[in-house]
Formats: C-alpha cells, sequence, structure tokens
C-alpha cells in the first residue's frame, strides 16, 4: 500500500546532510515531506501537535524546563513556553531542516525567533546535535527536565533505520534518568489502524515495561497515537490531566489547546483494543 501526495507547487527540493526534504503547497497548504513521509502541514499540524504535546504537559505535576528532540518546526517549543516553561531546550541533528521550516512554513519558529534560540538568547536554545550525546552531556552536567519530548520521523519497520535507536528501550531510559520528579517523557507511538499498528504495539510495550503510569493518546482528528509516561504510579492519571485542563481553562494560566477538551482525554486514552490485548503485562523496570 502507498500514499501519494499531489504537491501543486515546489517551494523546496533539497537533500541535507541527512534527509530528503520537500516543502511544496498540497490541498493541505504548505506541507512539509521528509524522505518523501508528510511530516506537518498548514491544516493539520495544530491537530497534530496538540495530541503530542498538551497530554505530557498536562500529566507532568510542574513545567519549568522541557526537552525538546526532533520537531523540527519548533511549533512543540512554543506551547511548552504557553503553558509555562521558562527553559526549552531544542534539539535536532539538521540545522538546514529546521531552517527551511522557519523561512517557509507559517508555523512554528519565524526565522527571527529561530535565530535567536539559535544564539540562546531567550527562554528557547536550540542545539543541533545528536539526541543521544545530548543526553549523555545532560546527564553528566545534572541537568533535569519536566518533559522530555521526542518528536522524530515514524519508527520504521526496518531494522536498519538509524532512528529507530531514537525510539529503543535504552534511549528512553537515559531519558527518563533526566527527569524531575512528576517528569513526564512523551513520544509519537505510532499509527492505530490495523494494518499499519505494528510499531504502536512494540512502542506501547516498552511504555508499559519502563513506566510506572503510561498513558496512551490517539488523536481522534488525526492518523497517530502518542505515548507519555511517568515512573511513578498514578492511580488515575486522566482525571489528573483532564482537572489540570480545567484549571488552564478556568484561570488562563497555561496553554489552551484548540483540538483537546476533558472529553477528548477521556476518549483518546483508551488504547485501541489490538495495541492493549498485544501487550505482555510486567512490572516496570
Amino acid at each position: 500500500m502507498t500514499r501519494t501526495w499531489r504537491v501543486d507547487e515546489v517551494v523546496v527540493d533539497t537533500t541535507t546532510a541527512f534527509q530528503h526534504v520537500l516543502i511544496g503547497r498540497t490541498a493541505h497548504g504548505l506541507t512539509l515531506f521528509c524522505d518523501d513521509e508528510r511530516q506537518s502541514s498548514e491544516a493539520s499540524q495544530l491537530v497534530y501537535h496538540e495530541a503530542l504535546a498538551v497530554p505530557p504537559l498536562l500529566l507532568a505535576d510542574q513545567i519549568r524546563s522541557v526537552l525538546i528532540i526532533g520537531s523540527s518546526e519548533g511549533v512543540v517549543s512554543g506551547m511548552a513556553l504557553a503553558h509555562g516553561a521558562t527553559t526549552v531546550d531544542h534539539v535536532d541533528i539538521d540545522a538546514e531542516t529546521v531552517r527551511l521550516s522557519a523561512r517557509h512554513l507559517p508555523y512554528g519558529y519565524t526565522e527571527d525567533e529561530l535565530a535567536a534560540a539559535e544564539a540562546h538568547q531567550g527562554p528557547v536554545r536550540v542545539h543541533y546535535r545528536d539526541g543521544f550525546d545530548f543526553l549523555a552531556a545532560a546527564e553528566s552536567a545534572g541537568t533535569r527536565y519536566d518533559v522530555v519530548l521526542i518528536d522524530l520521523p515514524d519508527e520504521s519497520e526496518d531494522p536498519q533505520a538509524q532512528h529507530n535507536r531514537l525510539y529503543e528501550a535504552d534511549f528512553l531510559r537515559r531519558c527518563a534518568r533526566l527527569l524531575t520528579e512528576g517528569g513526564v517523557v512523551t513520544c509519537q507511538g505510532g499509527c492505530p489502524t490495523m494494518w499499519r499498528n505494528r510499531t504502536l504495539v512494540a512502542a506501547w510495550q516498552r511504555f508499559t515495561e519502563l513506566f510506572g503510569t503510561a498513558v496512551y493518546y490517539g488523536s481522534d482528528e488525526h492518523e497517530w497515537a502518542f505515548l507519555s509516561g511517568r515512573l511513578d504510579r498514578l492511580g488515575d492519571p486522566v482525571t489528573t490531566m483532564q482537572d489540570r485542563l480545567a484549571a488552564v481553562t478556568s484561570d488562563g494560566a497555561g496553554y489552551r489547546p484548540a483540538s483537546i477538551d476533558a472529553e477528548a482525554l477521556r476518549a483518546g486514552t483508551v488504547p485501541p483494543h489490538a495495541v492493549r490485548t498485544s501487550v505482555r503485562v510486567s512490572a516496570p523496570r
């Protein structure tokens, strides 16, 4: 099975040191493709990025410092700041893709915002580094984060895919070692559609094994699911998230999502039957 996009206007078509990047105009507006896979578009990026960022921002006990690995467009950096973060470290190995996104996409960083973040002049600091290397340096320095958010191209069923190592249990453990008390690690889990869910099943298995509290969130308006984990055990994490969302909407302190409300949290945090019944239940380690 293939997915085909009609690109009516090519804005950028280049190969960086790490991937083929195309930015073009589609039926969804300006759209970013990396290695021929759609990453984001004007029409759907807000729904995608809120499904990725809002659940962990609500699940963490506090939001002061956030680490983002991947997420070239920079949308999630802005959401973290709006939710109260005072420091956002954004790590991406591909400087050219980040800069092209700021130059051509009408969402995420502007070029001026990116320039300031590259110079570490403000709350957002961009680091063009390998994720593993950054984690090692942060751990050595004793740096801690309330949320570690991983936003990468889809995990591949090809075992040779290099970016798969940033989905594996060892990488998640390294992220978890940087968490503050009550902190959260989150990443894209995959697609719940029955003929594309193998990587999601594997990701959910990792999270349920590694974390005392694992929370699934499947976007009700997009084809992707996202996983969040806390090292400790929460008795009712969904109610905790709903209560914190209610506090945001009542006092305005925090990021106010456009596509997620209490009902969406209740419905979207139940993993599909095929995912739940495929996972072996074991104690976190």
